[in-house]
């Protein structure tokens, strides 16, 4: 049986918030920033600091990884079939692929080595967008036949050779994860030397001392928000569009129970689930959507629309 999802027909957003909790102790290490630390700021409506636990960037990494199956080379069993590019050694062995890279298709290994195949084809797909407004439904098409997971989590193609480095999608899917009331936790150890406490700390030796900074917090939320508005957009049907939007839903649930690990002193567990918009709406457990998923897959792909392959292969030499 199909997961119904007909309560988002006419909805520009699906907002949905999970209330998490340290799985020991009360204390969590939030992300950290160059130069900066953590992100501190004041609560817009008086109830202390909010600090910033996972940023966007990093939970759209973290919404990838749970799709990749690192012991086979391959996207997890429910989404095999899917397009992307994988990239090669000029051995044969895998690199990367689309799916784990920073910047997926835009990847360096994938766009600046010297085999260009990918390269060249986004440059012949594309090239009526070299002038003029972009049309980011002719973007949108390409990415459905190489990259379909940059649907969901953007693009920014900034190559020139490529419509001046104006080929972009923004994130359908974004997330991040705030602590409201935050409170700085304080503590710190030594690391000792004790055949010579005295030596040269820059050398590895000696007792060295150092300060450690965790958090704690009255409650901890990970927000999460899929543009419904911009998966029509792409006017690619509605069978894609629904593919997308459990593809979305199968990250979000994904990394909810598989594990909140986001640092050795971050490791979080799933209190609550709560769908903020549209009121009413469930979210599907995660077995009900990798039943349906690779069905789905599937059909679409009998259609044609993924192209004549799933899988483009790319050799990286310098």
């Amino acid at each position: 049986m199909n997961i119904d999802i007909s309560a988002l027909d006419n909805e520009p957003r699906l907002l949905i918030e999970a209330s998490l909790r340290p799985i020991q102790g009360s204390r969590f290490q939030p992300a950290g920033f160059p130069n900066l630390g953590p992100s501190v700021y004041e609560s817009p409506d008086g109830d202390g600091q909010i600090v910033l636990v996972e940023s966007a960037q990093s939970m759209a990494n973290r919404l990838e990884s749970v799709c990749w199956d690192e012991v086979h080379n391959n996207w997890v069993e429910a989404l095999r079939g899917l397009p992307f590019v994988e990239v090669q050694d000029k051995e044969g062995n895998p690199l990367t692929n689309s799916l784990i890279e920073a910047h997926r298709l835009n990847s360096p290994y994938i766009l600046e080595g010297k085999d260009k195949n990918v390269f060249n084809l986004l440059k012949e797909r594309l090239a009526n967008l070299e002038e003029g407004r972009v049309n980011t439904r002719d973007l949108a098409k390409v990415l459905l036949e190489v990259d379909f997971n940059a649907l969901l989590h953007g693009i920014f193609l900034a190559k020139g050779d490529l419509a001046g480095g104006r080929l972009r999608l923004p994130r359908a899917l974004s997330a991040f994860v705030e602590a409201k009331n935050a409170q700085r936790a304080v503590s710190g150890g030594v690391k000792n030397d004790s055949v010579n406490p005295k030596g040269d700390t820059r050398k590895g030796f000696g007792n060295v001392p150092f300060l450690r900074d965790e958090w704690t917090a009255s409650q901890i939320t990970a927000y999460f928000n899929l543009d419904l508005l911009q998966i029509r957009a792409y006017g690619l049907g509605d069978q894609v569009e629904r593919l997308l939007v459990l593809l979305a839903l199968f990250k979000i649930q994904g990394l909810l129970n598989g594990g909140l690990r986001f640092r050795t002193a971050c490791d979080l567990d799933l209190i609550g689930l709560d769908v903020t918009r549209p009121s009413g709406f469930e979210v599907p457990e995660l077995k009900a959507i990798e039943d349906e998923l690779p069905r789905l897959i599937n059909e679409i792909g009998n259609t044609g629309a993924f192209g004549q392959t799933r899988v483009r292969s790319v050799v990286y030499e310098k």
